[in-house]
């Protein structure tokens, strides 16, 4: 019997990768295990199995009685049997990951329906509200509108009267047929306008149904018509109902207006100022025989007249009311608190002013100034050591920088005036005791360079008296120290002196509220842009505050002192550099500070444009005559064209007024365009087209603009010192004179004889009595001592020879040039004329 025979296969049939496993059994025994893997099919001997029940079978290693294919260990068998395990165990893994995941399946199926049945709840819910609600509301406006009808019938009735019974009647109760009928309750009102809306409704009237399904948007809106009506809605339809009801509606109340009336404004403003209708505004010109519409602008006049005739009231402003808002309305004195004073120091030129304010401040700022000469004005904050604080101004010298001098008086508190002891008064120093008398301020006068040699104190003093300046000295009020800015001498008297006179003034101001000041200098920085010196008056300037200054405005973005420190606060007497404005402002400006950045653009565009008016109206001639006469003066002078760029605004300032005094009758020098900032190539095109030359004083032209130059032929001359601008400008001017003719005498002649001859003419024959005859010269013929012609000679003959001249006490022939008569003892004239260049003065 073969081993196959009675052996019964159980097929055991996974999804590891081991392949299918089949297990064969015999009699209850089992034989062998036999795997069927992917590539071939391996027959594994089970341990033990066919085992004798007597003892183990020999011939095979271990005791196992069952036979092996060959080559089979048990180290081979053990090996497949843990593969048939693995592969169970995977098996049975894998099935238990399919349920479960069926199962997460099942669960989310079941979660998301009833998600769903639970929105599709909500949502009949929602619908069901808004319905009921919509009810609702049809139902209150249905009972309002019935009461407004009962009402109304209520008023009717009680108007009517009773009619009146004749006479005689009596009065009988009424038979049942002439019994009104009772009135209807209100259930039986409410059925029969139930059935109403249903007969309407089924007869197509369906303009109060909605249309589709309700959504949860449509509900919530209060359906598909969009809003509501509000109660105060209801109340007043309501109300004019009622009104309507009672005899008609009562005339609304006219509401009477203030309206602010500019110079001008367009009829749509105007109307909008009055709450009118446009129309009705139109209408109204219309009819006062202006045809205008609502853009166009009409006069105040006009516009009066429309708003009185509307019913409102009037109040006439104008652009300048803009500045109110900074306007200085006074402090109180509780509020004041003392302040450093402002000294200023000014003085003739080279008379040592920035020196003595060196040896004060311990600087060295003169020795960086081209010449050796102040051509700005500086601002600077001292402490002296006895811990008082001073601010001073130092003021060019020069007899160009007067408007500078004038706005350092102006400003100060205190003027120190800095007389050389060597050079004694000179015109700059007359004019800066002129300014300190018009700006009524105390003086205090240092007589500079006393250690010199030849310095003389008393000379200073004597002269001053001539201009009404009276010192200690010479029994007057004005103090007066002698210092020395090399030695040191006399500082500490010159400080001593200015705290007293600081004392006797009381100066105060108010730190708390919104900063004043003045702008001292102003110039464009290529890196920080429009920079100011301001010397804050009044108040307290802060890091961020808007302000407007002349016709700029800004921000303050960075406050720089003297020493060149960022700092967040400038109060009273503290001289500062401010950045941010939008643009370079006028030296002497007043800067304000304003609450918003929208007051600053409209007082500084309303600036702008009054200044851009008053140039319009000054250049622009009125009458016809004046028209005339600046055609033709403008016609008879020449013209010489400059453009001038300066570092400073003080400086540009200076240098026009310079320019303008330059010139006489004849010529004289206009100055295009002065700006602030290094020369650009739009200054070059400007030059070009006006055929102008451009001047830069302490600025240079920048890469592109220095091509354009050199390309297009304009001249740019560079200038760091103010007096050389001012003398070549006049050499230039005086080029454009035209030149002047002088006549010299060179002899005269006496008619001795006068001869006819032949192709000639006449010829007078001639003896030079003084000087000489020259051919070239011209000559005038005198006759009783009166010239009789005046022109050239034709031919000059010594004997038969044509000469260029001949000399005193020799005898010559001489015709002249197209004229003929000529008489013994006339006397001819010789004279030469020459062109003589002429200057400015």
């Amino acid at each position: 019997m073969s081993d196959n025979d009675g052996k019964k296969t159980l097929g055991l049939r996974g999804g590891s990768r081991s392949g299918n496993v089949k297990q064969s059994f015999s009699h209850g025994r089992t034989k062998n295990v036999v795997v069927e893997t992917k590539r071939k099919r391996v027959v594994v001997p089970k341990p033990g199995a066919g085992k004798p029940a007597g003892g183990s079978a020999g011939g095979q290693p271990g005791g196992s009685g069952a036979r092996r294919p060959a080559g089979i260990s048990d180290a081979e068998m053990q090996r497949r049997l843990k593969a048939l395990q693995a592969a169970k165990a995977r098996e049975a893994g894998e099935t238990a990951k399919r349920e479960a995941a069926e199962k997460a399946r099942a669960e989310e199926r079941d979660r998301m329906r009833a998600e769903k049945e639970q929105k599709e709840r909500e949502q009949r819910e929602a619908e069901e509200a808004a319905r009921r609600k919509a009810e609702e509301k049809e139902r209150v406006k249905r009972e309002a509108e019935d009461a407004v009808k009962r009402a109304a019938a209520a008023e009717k009735a009680a108007a009517v009267r009773p009619v009146e019974k004749p006479a005689g009647a009596t009065t009988s109760r009424p038979s049942p047929a002439s019994r009104p009928a009772p009135a209807a309750t209100p259930r039986k009102n409410d059925r029969e306008r139930e059935d109403r809306g249903r007969n309407q409704r089924g007869r197509g009237d369906d303009s109060g149904r909605r249309s589709g399904k309700l959504t949860l948007n449509q509900a919530l809106t209060g359906g598909e018509g969009g809003r509501q009506k509000s109660l105060a809605a209801m109340k007043r339809k309501q109300e004019r109902a009622r009104q309507k009801a009672m005899g008609g509606a009562q005339a609304r109340e006219k509401v009477v207006r203030v309206v602010q009336l500019p110079e001008a404004i367009t009829v749509s403003e105007l109307a909008n100022r009055m709450a009118e209708r446009v129309a009705d505004v139109v209408k109204s010109l219309m009819q006062s025989g202006i045809m205008a519409t609502q853009n166009q602008s009409i006069d105040a006049d006009t516009a009066e007249l429309v708003i009185e005739e509307f019913g409102h009231k009037v109040t006439r402003v104008s652009d300048a009311d803009v500045e109110d808002v900074i306007q200085d309305t006074g402090d109180s004195p509780d509020d004041l608190h003392a302040r450093p004073p402002v000294i200023t120091i000014m003085g003739h030129v080279d008379h040592g002013k920035t020196s003595l304010l060196d040896a004060i401040r311990k600087t060295k700022v003169v020795s960086g100034e081209a010449g050796g000469i102040t051509q700005h004005i500086g601002a600077y904050q001292v402490k002296t050591d006895a811990g008082v604080t001073l601010s001073f101004l130092d003021t060019p010298g020069h007899a160009a920088f007067t408007s500078m001098r004038s706005r350092g008086a102006q400003v100060t508190d205190i003027v120190v005036l800095v007389v050389a002891a060597d050079d004694s008064v000179m015109p700059q120093t007359i004019e800066a005791i002129n300014h300190a008398k018009a700006a009524k301020v105390p003086m205090i006068v240092a007589i500079n360079k006393i250690d010199r040699p030849a310095a003389n104190a008393t000379k200073v003093r004597t002269e001053l008296l001539q201009h009404e300046v009276v010192v200690e000295a010479m029994s007057g009020e004005v103090q007066d120290v002698e210092v020395s800015a090399i030695t040191g001498q006399g500082l500490d008297e010159l400080l001593e002196a200015i705290a007293l006179q600081a004392e006797i003034l009381e100066l105060k101001a108010n730190p708390g509220r919104a900063a004043m000041g003045a702008v001292i200098e102003a110039q464009l920085d290529v890196g920080r842009g429009p920079v100011a010196t301001v010397l804050v008056q009044n108040g307290t300037l802060n890091r961020g505050d808007i302000f407007v200054v002349g016709e700029q405005y800004g921000k303050v973005r960075a406050l720089i002192n003297d020493k060149g420190d960022r700092v967040d606060v400038a109060g009273p007497s503290v001289p500062v550099e401010v950045l941010g404005l939008n643009g370079t402002p006028e030296a002497g400006d007043v800067l304000n500070v304003v609450d918003t950045d929208a007051q600053a653009r409209e007082i500084a565009e309303y600036r702008a444009n009054l200044a851009k008016e008053k140039r319009a109206a000054a250049g622009a001639a009125t009458t016809l005559e004046q028209l005339m006469k600046k055609a033709k003066d403008d016609e008879n002078v020449s013209e010489l064209p400059i453009l001038v760029k300066t570092d400073v605004q003080g400086s540009a300032e200076a240098i026009v007024q310079a320019m303008e005094k330059i010139g006489n009758d004849e010529v004289r020098v206009r100055v295009l365009h002065s700006g602030v900032g290094a020369i650009t190539e739009t200054d070059i095109g400007l030059a070009e087209a006006s055929g102008a030359p451009v001047f830069g004083f302490n600025v240079r032209a920048n890469t592109s603009a220095r091509n354009t130059a050199n390309q297009k032929g304009v001249e740019v001359r560079y200038y760091s010192v103010i007096y050389d601008l001012v003398d070549d400008v006049k050499a230039a001017a005086s080029g454009l004179l035209s030149a002047e003719i002088r006549e010299k005498f060179i002899g005269y002649a006496n008619i001795k004889e006068v001869f006819k001859v032949s192709g000639v003419g006449r010829v007078a024959g001639c003896l030079v009595t003084e000087g000489v005859a020259r051919r070239s010269a011209g000559v005038r013929l005198l006759r009783d001592n009166v010239v009789i012609h005046e022109g050239t000679l034709k031919t000059l003959k010594r004997f038969k020879d044509e000469v260029p001249e001949v000399q005193s006490g020799q005898e010559c022939g001489m015709a002249f040039e197209n004229y003929e008569d000529i008489r013994p003892n006339d006397v001819i004239e010789i004279f030469e004329r020459e062109e003589v260049q002429r200057t400015l003065s």
